[in-house]
C-alpha cells in the first residue's frame, strides 16, 4: 500500500435478529435487521414460543422478508436421532421450496442429506458444532458450507486469526443473548431432571432453577451468596438442592478454577462491535427466539446503531449499554471475547448501564384523531411525571407523562401493570410505538 492511499472503511456486517412468531419477524425488520432466523418446531432447538410450524406460516414470514429485501435462515439445527432422520427428508422439501436463503444445520448427517438432495441450497453450521479453530473451519468449507456460526467460547484475538485464515468463508458471531453454561449448549441437566432434552429443542432451562448450596455440616445459602473460605473448609464438601426436589442433595466438585454450576449471565457485546467489524466477521447475531417483541426491537435497534457507528468511524455511543439494560437479564458479560477487564473498564461500563436505565411499560395499539390521544397497552407500571421513551422505528424521544385517562376517559394518575389500557397525548405519527419508563 502506497503511503498516499486511504484505508477503506470496514464493510458493514449482516444484522441478524431472531423470530419465534410472525410479529417478531416484522418487528426485527422495522428496526433494522438485514436478516432474520426461525425454524420449525420439530426440527430447529426451539420447541416452545414458536409459531412456525405450520408451512403456511413459515411461507408468509419467508415471503415477508424477501419482499421487504431481507433474507430469511431457517434453523434445522436438531442433532436428531434416527426417527427424526427418516422423516427429515419428506418434511423439508415443501421447505426447501420455499428458497429460504439458507439452512443452519448442525448434524453432519442431516447435513450430508440436505448436500445430497439440495445441492445449491446454502448451509450455514450451527453453533452447535463447536467450531473453535481454523482448521475446523477448512474442514467444513471442503464439505461445501458455505457459513460458519463460531462458538461463543472464542476471544476477539482466536475470531480474527479464524479470519485471517480462512478469508474465503463466510462467519457469524453472537452478540447478544442467553449464554449456556454447557459448552455450545450441550447440557444435560434438563434431561437429568425432566427427561427433556436440550439437544431435541425441549431444553427446561434447568441451570435457571432456584437452588441451595448445602455443606455436609449443615449450613445452607443460594446460589451466589459468598461462604468464607474458612467454612467451606470447614464442611469439607458442598451439596446442591434444587427447590423443587428437597432431600435431593447432589454433590459440587471444584478444582483450581472454581466450580461450574448453574446460571450464565446474559451476553451483551454491543462494546465490541467496532472490533468485530473491523475483523471481517460477516454476521453478528442476536439469540433470543423466544423472548418478546420488545426484546426483539430494542436490541436490534441498539445493535443497528452500533453498526452504523462502527461503519461510519463514529466512537461508540456508551448509551447504548443503558438501552440494554431495561431488558429482562441475568445481569450481563461479554462472555469470552474480552477474558480480563481492568478495573477503570469495568467501572466504565456499569456505570453507562445504570444511567439512562429503562423499563418496559407498553404498546401503542390505537389512536384517537379528535382528541389527539394515543390508547397504551400497559404491560408494567406507570405514573403521570414519569419521564418516558418512545421506541420506533423513526427514532426514538423523551417525554414527559403529564396526563393520562383509563379506557373510559377518565383522569387518573397511575396504571399498576398488565391488564390495563390507558390514554396518553402521543403524536399520531408513531403507530406501533413501544413505551418505556426511565428508572
Amino acid at each position: 500500500m502506497s503511503a498516499t492511499s486511504t484505508l477503506l472503511p470496514p464493510a458493514s456486517p449482516e444484522l441478524l435478529a431472531p423470530a419465534g412468531s410472525p410479529a417478531m419477524l416484522r418487528t426485527a425488520l422495522a428496526y433494522g435487521a438485514d436478516a432474520i432466523y426461525a425454524g420449525q418446531p420439530r426440527y430447529s432447538l426451539r420447541v416452545r414460543n414458536n409459531d412456525f410450524g405450520k408451512l403456511e406460516t413459515l411461507a408468509g414470514a419467508i415471503g415477508e422478508a424477501h419482499s421487504a429485501g431481507r433474507k430469511f435462515y431457517l434453523v434445522s439445527n436438531v442433532l436428531p436421532h434416527n426417527r427424526k432422520v427418516r422423516s427429515y427428508l419428506a418434511d423439508m422439501a415443501p421447505v426447501v421450496a420455499l428458497a429460504p436463503d439458507a439452512l443452519i444445520m448442525a448434524d453432519p448427517g442431516l447435513i450430508d442429506l440436505v448436500r445430497e438432495n439440495w445441492p445449491e441450497m446454502p448451509v450455514h453450521l450451527s453453533v452447535q458444532a463447536n467450531t473453535v479453530n481454523f482448521a475446523a473451519v477448512r474442514f467444513w468449507r471442503k464439505l461445501g458450507i458455505r457459513r460458519i456460526i463460531l462458538s461463543r467460547e472464542l476471544s476477539l484475538d482466536e475470531v480474527a486469526e479464524i479470519r485471517q485464515e480462512c478469508p474465503e468463508m463466510e462467519l457469524e458471531v453472537f452478540v447478544h443473548g442467553a449464554l449456556c453454561i454447557a459448552y455450545s449448549g450441550r447440557c444435560l441437566l434438563s434431561g437429568y431432571f425432566n427427561h427433556r432434552d436440550p439437544n431435541q429443542g425441549s431444553c427446561t432451562n434447568s441451570c435457571r432453577w432456584d437452588y441451595q448450596l448445602k455443606a455436609a455440616d449443615g449450613a445452607a445459602g443460594r446460589i451466589g451468596e459468598c461462604h468464607s473460605s474458612k467454612a467451606i473448609a470447614s464442611s469439607g464438601e458442598w451439596l446442591l438442592e434444587e427447590k423443587e426436589r428437597p432431600g435431593e442433595l447432589m454433590p459440587i466438585d471444584e478444582d483450581e478454577h472454581g466450580t461450574y454450576i448453574m446460571n450464565s449471565k446474559d451476553l451483551r457485546a454491543v462494546e465490541h462491535v467496532r472490533r468485530l467489524t473491523e475483523i471481517g466477521v460477516d454476521s453478528l447475531k442476536i439469540e433470543g427466539r423466544t423472548k418478546s417483541s420488545y426484546y426483539v426491537a430494542r436490541t436490534t435497534q441498539v445493535y443497528r446503531r452500533a453498526i452504523d457507528d462502527a461503519v461510519a468511524g463514529r466512537p461508540f455511543d456508551a448509551g447504548l449499554l443503558g438501552e440494554l439494560e431495561g431488558l429482562a437479564n441475568r445481569g450481563y458479560t461479554d462472555g469470552f471475547y474480552q477474558r480480563h477487564h481492568e478495573h477503570e473498564r469495568q467501572n466504565y461500563l456499569r456505570g453507562h448501564s445504570e444511567s439512562g436505565r429503562s423499563l418496559y411499560v407498553g404498546n401503542v395499539i390505537d389512536w384517537n384523531v379528535a382528541r389527539q390521544l394515543a390508547l397504551i397497552d400497559i404491560k408494567n407500571r406507570v405514573a403521570v411525571g414519569d419521564r418516558l421513551e418512545i421506541i420506533h422505528p423513526s427514532g426514538n424521544r423523551v417525554i414527559a407523562l403529564e396526563h393520562m385517562e383509563n379506557r373510559d376517559g377518565a383522569a387518573i394518575c397511575v396504571a399498576p401493570g398488565n391488564g390495563h389500557q390507558v390514554w396518553i397525548p402521543l403524536p399520531a405519527e408513531l403507530p406501533g410505538a413501544m413505551l418505556a419508563r426511565f428508572v
